[in-house]
């Protein structure tokens, strides 16, 4: 008599919203391909009811999440540790569950290092010696300074509404970009700089459906512009990168690439994201195509 399989285990996406999440797909392809038994859904938490969901997720036996928006910083702080990149960017968008308690949990950030691959593989566009704009200092901003320092820039300017927001990360950074020999500095969104190789839209802009809060004049010819979101709250952004002749690049791979860093982190074995990058943007344009 042969035994009942064992039941799989359960993760999850939590922020407010997620109903728009592809995190459940990616991971689904992801135990596809590399034959892991895995659960993965959705959990939409109110504003004030992040601490009580996780912890009722957790305690029912789930093995970890990711977290996103306005959920970062939370998560950082419910956690009982965290890893190094977390603790920098005072961010976290992976929790794992070693217990039902808190004090079991560990915290973790994946923004930067999928940001950072699917730039450097995807897109291929070396970082090494490029000159990096940042718009928003918010957490996801935080979450990919450092993975950007590390790639090898030779510098990257925070432009950011609040300017004590930008300075801020730029001084949580300042030891890192040192001991990488990167400039770090801090500017107003309205003269930021010009003639960047990469300008990132990381701020609240395309959520918010406003216009691009930084001038063309930061776009060198040819500059790679990416916005951190992707579908049509990206929309807008990529037009006006591809407007003033720069080439425009969504979320969708760093959303791919941050996913599979979690996936590695929780169970161990890092899948393959091009396929899986390749489907999603099918799945993407079909989207975008119907009426």
């Amino acid at each position: 008599m042969s035994l009942p399989a064992p039941a799989p285990d359960r993760y999850a996406v939590l922020g407010h919203p997620v109903a728009h999440s592809r995190s459940p797909a990616i991971h689904a392809r992801f135990a596809a391909q590399t034959g892991q038994v895995l659960d993965y859904g959705r959990l939409e938490c109110p504003l004030d009811g992040f601490d009580a969901r996780v912890r009722a997720f957790a305690a029912g036996g789930a093995r970890g999440c990711n977290v996103t928006v306005p959920f970062k910083f939370e998560a950082l702080q419910i956690a009982g540790r965290a890893s190094e990149r977390a603790r920098r960017a005072g961010a976290a968008n992976v929790l794992g569950f070693d217990g039902p308690e808190p004090a079991q949990w560990w915290a973790d950030n994946s923004d930067g290092i999928g940001l950072v691959r699917d730039i450097t593989r995807h897109a291929g566009v070396p970082l090494a010696g490029a000159r990096v704009l940042l718009v928003g200092a918010g957490g996801a901003a935080a979450g990919v300074l450092g993975p950007l320092i590390e790639a090898g820039v030779a510098g990257v300017v925070l432009a950011n509404r609040t300017a004590a927001k930008a300075e801020a990360l730029v001084q949580s950074h300042a030891d890192l970009a040192r001991a990488h020999g990167a400039r770090l500095a801090a500017a107003p969104l309205a003269a930021p700089g010009e003639a960047f190789d990469v300008v990132l839209n990381a701020s609240s802009s395309s959520l918010a459906g406003a216009d691009v809060p930084v001038p063309a004049t930061v776009l060198r010819p040819g500059a790679l512009a990416v916005d951190l979101m992707y579908g049509a709250a990206a929309a807008p952004f990529l037009a006006w990168a591809r407007a003033h002749g720069a080439v425009p690049r969504d979320g969708l791979g760093m959303l791919v690439e941050q996913a599979a860093e979690a996936f590695c982190l929780w169970r161990g074995v890092m899948p393959e994201t091009a396929p899986v990058l390749a489907a999603l943007r099918a799945d993407l344009d079909a989207g975008a195509r119907t009426p």
